[in-house]
């Protein structure tokens, strides 16, 4: 079993017992009972009283992923990848995404600063079909991208569960358990997961950090507990998601939310957002794994093979591999995505090294081809409706 260490606090009342209860019977419930495929990742939005708004995430996976980058234009017909009734659309909205095994969008953002993050949920269940269209969740993250411009836009339509979900396996033989997190240019953010079978949307600025296990609401509760201890006395220090969690949110509040004059000079140009930037990836870089770190009974535990970190009022997209001596950025200003514009990739794959602002070195290419879905939900959830919590 694996051992955690208690923080040195005296607990002088009955409901700082409870919490530390729950906390601890949350952790214990978090904890691998089975091997899981490896997968962990964290998801953290910044927000700042000048507009700035920015999204970082870390990809913690098993293995390379053979990412890649990809500018979608405006104008493109796709279809939900789950047969003669699945969802079909028409992208209103140019976007550049990361792919996954160049067989779906992992991680994106729109010409409208709209941010999609996919991340992985062991205890995902996307419940029985129940007569719906499919929508393969390849395509998960592009659909909303495609489509909206805002989160209250993607909450409203999602919420009505035009689809169903369905996961295929992946090229390594895992499922395709995910949850999803959106985020805007006005600092909204939305947490979508289906839990035994059932759609659940977190809706609110609040919701600013997501990892993986276990579900959303349970780490809230865990780290509700750890703000009564206070970041500056003790964190837990694991690699696992609850502990990133409980990091990533002490260091996202800790951030400066205005020009630091100690260290304002060394910024480019002194500018606040470059140095708000700087933040944010200092935050995803310290809750990811070293290349090459396994945790022996907990295979879901995985190294940090790239971040990317969107700042969604300049629409730059700035992707860090943990394989490259340095980090680039792609601003989508400088991209055609108007209707019609050809379909352009940044080929990672293979250990390619990029510096600095690379939109011009998109190449056109044939779009990768979204994994359609394959198998069946296995428990029927009759009569649920998805539930949203502000």
């Amino acid at each position: 079993m694996q051992r955690f260490a208690l923080p040195p606090v005296a607990f002088r009342s009955g409901h700082r017992c409870r919490a530390l209860l729950l906390a601890l019977g949350l952790a214990l419930a978090g904890l691998p009972s089975s091997p899981r495929p490896a997968a962990a990742c964290t998801r953290v939005l910044y927000t700042s009283p000048d507009g700035t708004v920015i999204t970082g995430r870390s990809m913690d996976w098993s293995e390379d992923m053979r990412s890649n980058l990809w500018a979608f234009p405006r104008g493109i017909a796709r279809d939900g990848g789950g047969g003669a009734r699945t969802p079909r659309w028409r992208s209103r909205f140019g976007s550049v995404v990361v792919s996954g095994y160049d067989i779906g969008s992992a991680e994106g953002m729109n010409e409208k600063g709209l941010v999609a993050n996919l991340l992985y949920l062991a205890e995902s269940d996307y419940g029985q079909l129940d007569g719906k269209p499919v929508l393969s969740i390849s395509l998960w993250a592009q659909y909303v991208l495609d489509q909206f411009a805002t989160v209250s836009e993607a909450v409203a339509h999602l919420r009505k569960e035009p689809f169903r979900v369905v996961a295929p396996t992946l090229p390594n033989g895992k499922g395709a358990q995910l949850h999803l997190a959106i985020s805007d240019a006005t600092g909204d953010s939305a947490i979508f997961e289906y839990i035994g079978g059932r759609l659940v949307i977190h809706h609110g600025r609040q919701y600013a950090v997501m990892t993986n296990s276990p579900s959303f609401d349970q780490q809230l509760a865990l780290n509700t507990y750890w703000q009564t201890v206070g970041g500056s006395s003790f964190l837990p220090g694991t690699i696992r998601a609850a502990d990133r969690f409980v990091r990533a949110s002490f260091l996202l509040a800790a951030l400066p939310r205005q020009a630091d004059p100690a260290f304002i000079s060394a910024v480019p140009g002194q500018s606040f957002p470059f140095q708000a930037l700087a933040g944010v990836l200092g935050v995803v870089r310290s809750v990811s794994v070293p290349l090459g770190i396994t945790t022996p009974g907990a295979p879901n535990l995985s190294s940090t093979i790239w971040r990317v970190v969107n700042d969604q009022k300049r629409r730059v997209l700035y992707f860090d591999a943990v394989t490259s001596p340095s980090l680039f950025w792609v601003s989508l200003d400088q991209l055609n995505l108007a209707d019609g514009a050809p379909v352009r990739r940044l080929a990672l794959t293979g250990g390619r090294i990029y510096g600095g602002e690379t939109a011009a070195k998109f190449e056109t290419s044939p779009s990768f081809a979204f994994a359609p879905a394959s198998g069946l939900p296995t428990r029927p959830k009759p009569g649920q409706v998805p539930t949203e919590r502000r």
